[in-house]
This record gives C-alpha cells, structure tokens and sequence, in this order.
C-alpha cells in the first residue's frame, strides 16, 4: 500500500441521512443498509479504486481488515465511508461501517476510546462478535442508547474524528485522511447535519480537533489523502 497517496478531489453531495435504530443494527451486522442519495459519478470511481487497494490489505486486527476514515468534521468522512462500504460490499467483500458518533459526546469528544477497544475491537482480534452500547441524543442529551452487536467482519471501517488515532495505527489496513476545505465551510456543512443549536458547540469541537490532530499527527500517518 502507498504511503500518503493523494487521491483526486471527489465532488461534493449531501450528506446521507443519520440512520435510524433499525437501519443502524442492519449497517453495523449486515452490511447492507442502502445509501439514501446516489454519489455522483466521481466520487464513485474514486471509492471503486480505493476498494480495490484496500481488499488486498493484509488484516492486522486478528482476522479483520480495520479501515480508518479520519479528518475534522464538516470533511465528508461520513459520506465518503458509506460509499467505500457500498463499492467493497458491490465487489463482494464481506464489511461492516461503525461511526465514532455512536461512541463520542461534547464532553467526551474522544476519551470514549476504551468502549470501543474493549467492546468490539478487541473481541474483533479475537475472532469474536462485538458488542457495544450506543450515544444517542433525545432532545440534544447524550444517554446510553440501544445494544448492538458487531459480527466478525472481512472489512471494518471505523469513521470518524479519531478513528485513525495513534493508539489503533498497529492494527491498521488503511487510513484514509479527509483533506478539508476551510473551517468556515467545515462549520456551515456540520450546521447544516446538527442544526443551527449546535453552532456554538461545534465552533467549540473545531477548536479541539484543530489540537488533537495537531498532537496525534493523523494525517503525517495517513495511506491516503482524499481532498473534498
């Protein structure tokens, strides 16, 4: 695998939808929950490529390709993971998308990380099912969501801020770095996924992300550059 291949611009499109709880169970088992809007053309082919670089990794999470998506939010790392899951699953590939949203809070934007250590990563490298319990958000509070459980995948891909930390970079097949545009951009994408409520809290995560990747050096480390 090239070390820091830059990939080509991919062309932007909206965002997909947060999965509800049926549909997030069948993502994280299955592998098979839909993209709710077709990609354009572009960004297809710049996920078919990828797919085929990284199928041919060899696993170092135990039996599991472990596939980072990182960068700051308002990057399209969401949007850009469901399309690699729908290119790897359309090449026959047996994987599975887990999101660093259903494990972080404001107040906890990445100290979560042992849950999903101990849940599903390690279980994971032993050949065992994960499991973990989810954040969700009533009313903007983060509780202790539903349970779900994480089959033994082919392909893990793991999105979001952090993903590709340090501490995981061992057990890594691929990390893939999001190439953001400005902050000022990255702020109005992420408005317009969380609401205008969450603008303050958001100015508030840009300026954590900003020193974490600063201080964990993600994207010197990355397989791969997507710039969006």
């Amino acid at each position: 695998m090239t070390r820091r291949e830059v990939l080509p611009p991919a062309r932007r499109w909206r965002a997909p939808v947060r999965a509800g709880k049926a549909e997030t169970r069948s993502a994280v088992g299955h592998t098979t929950s839909a993209v709710p809007r077709l990609p354009r053309k572009a960004d297809r082919s710049v996920a078919e490529a990828l797919a085929r670089r990284l199928r041919c990794g060899p696993p170092r999470l135990g039996p599991v390709r472990l596939v980072a998506v990182d960068g700051p939010s308002g990057a399209g790392k969401s949007t850009f993971a469901r399309l690699l899951l729908s290119a790897l699953v359309s090449a026959g590939t047996d994987a599975a998308l887990l999101g660093t949203d259903d494990f972080a809070t404001w107040q906890e934007p990445v100290r979560w990380w042992p849950r999903l250590r101990d849940g599903v990563l390690e279980p994971l490298r032993l050949g065992r099912p994960g499991r973990y319990r989810r954040t969700e958000w009533p009313d903007g509070v983060p509780v202790p969501g539903a349970t779900f459980d994480v089959p033994v995948p082919e392909l893990l891909l793991l999105e979001g801020v952090s993903a590709g930390r340090r501490s995981v970079a061992r057990h890594l097949s691929g990390l893939v770095w999001m190439e953001p545009p400005s902050a000022a951009v990255r702020l109005e994408r992420a408005v317009l996924r969380d609401g205008e409520s969450s603008r303050g809290e958001l100015l508030r995560w840009q300026l954590f992300e900003g020193n974490w990747f600063r201080s964990d050096r993600t994207r010197l480390r990355a397989d791969f550059v997507l710039r969006t």
